[in-house]
Parts: C-alpha cells; sequence; structure tokens
C-alpha cells in the first residue's frame, strides 16, 4: 500500500505538510463532497462518485485509490485501474473503459494503468496537488513493473473555441502553446504526451464531450518487454 508524506508549496511559497495515502470507507463521504466541489454544474451530478463505486476502487483495486490529506482534511483524490491496452478497449467511452466509474473491467494482468478520475478542492489547487498525486502513479507503474499510465483528460476549454475549429486543431493549437486547456496543459506539465482526440468521451459541455488521451511511459520498461506483453 502506499503512504507518503511531503510538503507542498501555495503559490506564496507557504509550505503545507501533505499525506499521499489509500482512501478507505471512511473516506467515501468525504471523496464525494470533494467531487461535488471539484465539478460543479453544468457538470452532470449523476457522474459524482456513489458509496458502491468507491467500494469497488478499494475492494477492486486498492493500490489504485489515493487520496491526500492536508490540515486535517481530505484535499484531493486520484483512481486507477488495470487495462490491457493493446487491445484498444483504453480508446473508448470513459463509461466504457471503466464501466461507468465500477471499474469490474479492472484486469489484474493489465499492463496499462488507466487513470479514471482525478480530482482536487478548488480551496487546495494552489498547492500541485494534481501533479503530486500523478507522481504517485507513476510510483505505482515503476512498483508494478507496468509498461504506461493511459488517460482521458476532457478538453475543457475547448467550448470557448467549438465554433471556430475542431477539437483535434483545438488541441494542437494548445500544444502549440497558442492556447492553454486547464486540464490538458495539466497533463502536460505533470510529462504525459498525447496520443489521440476522443470524441464523445464524456458527456460534458465544456469539452463538447471530448476528450485527449494522454500516456506517460515506464522509462524503465523497455521496447521489448512492451512487445512480449502485446
Amino acid at each position: 500500500m502506499y503512504r507518503k508524506r511531503l510538503y507542498l508549496f501555495d503559490k506564496q511559497r507557504q509550505p503545507q505538510e501533505a499525506l499521499i495515502r489509500n482512501y478507505a470507507e471512511q473516506d467515501f463521504d468525504e471523496l464525494i463532497e470533494i467531487q461535488r466541489e471539484s465539478f460543479p454544474p453544468p457538470f452532470p451530478e449523476e457522474l459524482y462518485w456513489n458509496r458502491e463505486q468507491l467500494h469497488n476502487h478499494v475492494s477492486l483495486f486498492p493500490e489504485g485509490a489515493l487520496c491526500v490529506e492536508m490540515d486535517g482534511k481530505l484535499a484531493g483524490s486520484i483512481t486507477g485501474m488495470l487495462v490491457q491496452e493493446h487491445a484498444g478497449t483504453a480508446h473508448g467511452k470513459w463509461a466504457d473503459v471503466t464501466d461507468e466509474g465500477y471499474i469490474r473491467t479492472h484486469d489484474p494482468a493489465g499492463r496499462t494503468l488507466y487513470i479514471v478520475d482525478i480530482s482536487v478542492r478548488p480551496a487546495f489547487r494552489s498547492y500541485g496537488i494534481g501533479r503530486a498525486m500523478m507522481q504517485a502513479m507513476y510510483e505505482l507503474v515503476v512498483e508494478r513493473k507496468l509498461a504506461r499510465l493511459l488517460g482521458g483528460g476532457r478538453l475543457s476549454g475547448y467550448h470557448r473555441h467549438a465554433d471556430e475549429m475542431t477539437a483535434r486543431e483545438y488541441a494542437a493549437r494548445v500544444l502549440k502553446g497558442e492556447l492553454s486547456d486547464p486540464v490538458m496543459t495539466f497533463l502536460l506539465r505533470c510529462g504525459r504526451m498525447p496520443v489521440d482526440v476522443i470524441p464523445d468521451y464524456l458527456e460534458d459541455e465544456e469539452s463538447r464531450n471530448h476528450a485527449i488521451l494522454m500516456e506517460w511511459k515506464n522509462p524503465f520498461c523497455t521496447s521489448d518487454e512492451e512487445e512480449a506483453h502485446r
């Protein structure tokens, strides 16, 4: 199981001690509240975690269920599952890949860690919690000798430009630095690399249902090892 203490800094460079750990049943109420704060309307309320989904996270793949504790409360969470990405399963809709967040599609033999969700309370977003949680997932990839981390990031700023360009053109302009997208730019700063734009990924007004699939390859996994698991 995962347990890591570290100091995180806000924009005023004030240090705050944090604990990244696996979440458990006693955290469920707070995890649901984090979802509500992180994804306000027009994000669909039915996509917030429920207790059955969270129970599956901690029972089917507890190693992929992490949260950050700061100042006595939970500040954010991240959830992952394993998939056989070479079969093309990870290029589909979020609901299909993740079993609508219930992760009954988790494959214990999978070589790809798929990120189901990442959420950070708005009051704690100046501390770089999202990047710290992503780093913890990279460490899980290395510890389990997986090939990669993969996940779709909704193009949350696309609605501002949807009338003038396609989602693929929008993502290309973010890569060129001509535009900035809250989610895609964050993932790029975390070291993720773009793979493809996915239409109809998630019912979401801001992204017009588009996401960009992004990966982080295990730097200790050789191409020969990757091919051996294809």
